[in-house]
């Protein structure tokens, strides 16, 4: 055997002592477990070490969009996941303790089919913000905490804090049988996005609209539910038509008949102001660009002048709103009375729009509002006069206001 064989065989003998020691070593100390063999085997134990149990805090209520409550005591809601028991938990309410569980005292735990804990506890809350915060920790020492934010403010406060504006906008330039138009649609197109943009209005525009279309899109408003400080826009531009013989005045329609005597094909201001009348909003103002609108109301009533300093201009926000809309609201304003009014030149927009516009783009100066007599006064210059009025079931004292988002 030559020499370069013998140092290969003695290498190899090495290296399997040295594994053999490795293995006898990692077995070495273990317990036996039953059932084993006690000689000739050896064994490696693979087990991971244990790692410690996380803990998990959920906040059942307040949810993060149960910001503003006008209660001053509310019910915490709080569920925890942990797969060693939660030995400690504590509540804070503006930085103090409201209270604090260790091994079960303090909260009163209810079970839950989310949870391994679940507690519920009453907090009474201070006016304006609150700062909720739990922390829970469990026996390996591991803990989660959660905050939330809860505003208390008074009824009045929230529902005009959570109200919404609408504007349902009808507008047509192309007609089957009468002329047709050029600005109708830019117009109504222009007066949504500022409202859109500026005043946080959600907009429902409907172009080119038929007869049918117009009941339907009422009916359908007809059937929503509103707040008590929501509000309805309703907006229309195109042509309109008057009968002398009959004193009633009509909206024409994309499908309405050039020549229809009946005037089946056209939607009547009197079937008009009764359907947006019964919508159960309890703020309308509807605003009419087309021709003989003022005989929308039958006595051509009118109201309203360029506003100045206001009397409720020092008390806040929410206050002068709820104050603004305390009545109910039905009120219109037409770009003319029984007369042609003039569509603009084209690319433009019809000067009773663009009045409108102006009006909406002041943004209501430094109260960031815009009153209905203040809308009104933008228009007051205008030739034909436009006119505005109330209907239906107006209250004396109502209006309608228009407020800059921020």
């Amino acid at each position: 055997m030559t020499s370069n064989n013998k140092k290969s065989i003695t290498m190899k003998r090495l290296l399997l002592a040295l594994l053999a020691g490795l293995i006898v070593s990692a077995s070495y100390g273990q317990e036996k477990k039953e059932g084993e063999a006690t000689s000739g085997q050896i064994f490696i134990d693979f087990t991971p070490t244990p790692i410690a149990a996380p803990i998990k805090v959920s906040w059942l209520y307040p949810t993060p969009i149960d910001t503003l409550v006008d209660e001053k005591e509310i019910i915490v809601r709080v569920g925890m996941k942990s797969t060693v028991e939660v030995l400690k938990m504590s509540l804070m309410l503006n930085g103090l303790p409201v209270s604090t569980d260790v091994r079960g005292g303090g909260f009163e735990r209810k079970s839950h089919p989310d949870f391994d804990v679940y507690i519920e506890h009453m907090v009474s809350l201070r006016k304006g913000g609150n700062v909720l915060k739990f922390v829970a920790q469990n026996a390996n020492g591991q803990s989660d905490v959660e905050e939330r934010m809860i505003v208390m403010v008074s009824k009045s406060d929230l529902a005009i804090a959570s109200r919404k504006d609408y504007a349902l906008l009808f507008a047509t330039d192309n007609y089957d049988e009468w002329s047709d138009l050029t600005n109708p649609v830019n117009d109504a197109r222009t007066i949504a996005k500022e409202l859109k943009d500026n005043y946080g209005f959600e907009i429902d525009l409907v172009e080119n609209y038929s007869q049918d279309e117009v009941i339907i899109k009422i009916r359908e408003y007809a059937g929503k539910t509103y707040g008590e400080f929501d509000q309805l826009f309703i907006f229309f531009a195109g042509h309109g038509q008057f009968d002398e013989l009959l004193g009633q005045g009509y909206i024409v329609s994309k499908d309405s008949r050039l020549n229809d005597i009946a005037k089946s094909s056209y939607i009547s201001h009197s079937v008009l102001r009764n359907a947006i009348d019964n919508i159960p909003n309890q703020h309308i103002l509807l605003a009419m660009d087309v021709c003989y609108g003022g005989s929308f109301d039958p006595l051509i009533a009118r109201s309203g002048s360029r506003g100045g300093n206001d009397l409720y201009n020092e008390v806040g926000l929410s206050e002068y709103i709820s104050r603004r809309l305390k009545f109910k609201t039905r009120k219109y304003i037409t770009s003319g009375g029984l007369q042609y009014v003039p569509d603009g030149r084209p690319g433009m927009h019809s000067p009773f729009a663009s009045k409108i516009l102006e009006g909406l783009r002041s943004y209501g100066g430094r109260d960031n509002i815009i009153t209905l007599p203040e809308l009104v006064g933008w228009l007051e210059r205008l030739s034909p006069e436009p006119r505005t009025g109330g209907f239906g079931t107006n209250e004396p004292g109502s209006d309608f206001v228009f407020v800059v988002k921020e």
